[in-house]
């Protein structure tokens, strides 16, 4: 398991300012994101790019694909898998995720007295890429490739833009000139900051990293047909036992566990949303047999997909995961 006791925590008495000043910008952000969820339910505000949710009950795991963004623990924890690995996320921290990775989100601890405060902000890949053109913030680091998702403590060189960004919410008239502006600010920190080389890796052109990212995109699009990783390989440049290290680094998954996990997820969802019946299900997902659909659905899930299914709603998990 990888932890939230393995991020650092600040250092001695010269960070006191600094502990004082998060603590006050959270603060700040909670109580904005408290306003904005009496009145709305949607977790998508009116500035673009931003998410943010106030979860006052336990969710249970609840299937998610966690796109390139960073969520920021503002208050509460939660728990995220994916590849077979556990993270575990507290308050003050921030989850930097590169790639699209299907994974399971709980947050079993949420209450009305303590409640899950949270912010998740889309990544521009494109702007990234153009920012560490434009400010040099390609150190030229050529390390292994890092995994898609990490985690990292909230300093207050990141979390004021994220707030300045968060009172949008309240200022619809300033969304148009300044959500571009603190976006590009944002992802400067996140480039420059302590997991920085995990988003490098992805937007510099011709990396490895980059072009594992266009071999799991691909997948994504084509999850449901059959396909050969020697096909794969040769569309990115890769050989094919490269392709299989680099990607198991970056997403945690060989490429064909990965179109698994998106066809059980997009299964899940089909069943849990749409109500669609399990043959059915697996025919839309890919599988042409219903029943090898059953055993890898339990594989993953621990549950034949009906009961699984059933069991999700009696908890009170048919809902959006964030």
């Amino acid at each position: 398991m990888i932890a939230s006791s393995r991020v650092a925590p600040f250092s001695a008495d010269r960070d006191e300012p600094q502990r004082g000043l998060v603590a006050l910008l959270r603060t700040e952000i909670e109580n904005t994101i408290e306003r904005y969820m009496r009145a709305n339910s949607d977790y998508r505000t009116n500035v673009p790019g931003l998410h943010v949710a106030r979860i006052v009950a336990p969710v249970p795991p609840t299937t998610h694909m966690a796109e390139a963004s960073i969520c920021i623990c503002i208050s509460g924890a939660r728990q995220m898998t994916f590849g077979g690995g556990n993270y575990d996320q507290i308050e003050s921290q921030y989850l930097l995720s590169t790639i699209g990775l299907p994974s399971i989100v709980a947050i079993p601890d949420a209450s009305p007295q303590n409640p899950y405060t949270a912010v998740r902000i889309e990544l521009d890949l494109e702007l990234a890429r153009q920012i560490m053109a434009e400010v040099d913030v390609d150190t030229g680091d050529r390390q292994p490739s890092q995994s898609g998702i990490s985690i990292a403590p909230v300093d207050h060189t990141l979390l004021d833009p994220v707030a300045r960004l968060v009172r949008l919410i309240e200022a619809p008239r300033d969304v148009a000139f300044l959500s571009d502006l603190l976006q590009r600010e944002i992802l400067y920190r996140v480039l420059t900051g302590p997991r920085g080389t995990n988003l490098r890796q992805i937007v510099r052109l011709g990396s490895q990293g980059h072009r594992i990212a266009k071999a799991a995109s691909w997948i994504r699009d084509h999850f449901r047909e059959q396909f050969h990783v020697e096909q794969l390989a040769t569309m990115i440049g890769m050989g094919v036992s490269t392709l299989h290290r680099h990607f198991q680094d970056l997403t945690g998954m060989s490429p064909l566990q990965y179109q698994k996990h998106l066809r059980l997820h997009e299964a899940r969802r089909l069943m849990l949303i749409e109500e669609t019946d399990v043959t059915t299900t697996a025919l839309k997902v890919g599988y042409e047999s219903p029943t090898q659909f059953g055993r890898e659905y339990r594989r993953l899930f621990g549950q034949p997909p009906l009961k699984n299914i059933k069991s999700i709603r009696s908890e009170g998990g048919d809902r959006t995961a964030f």
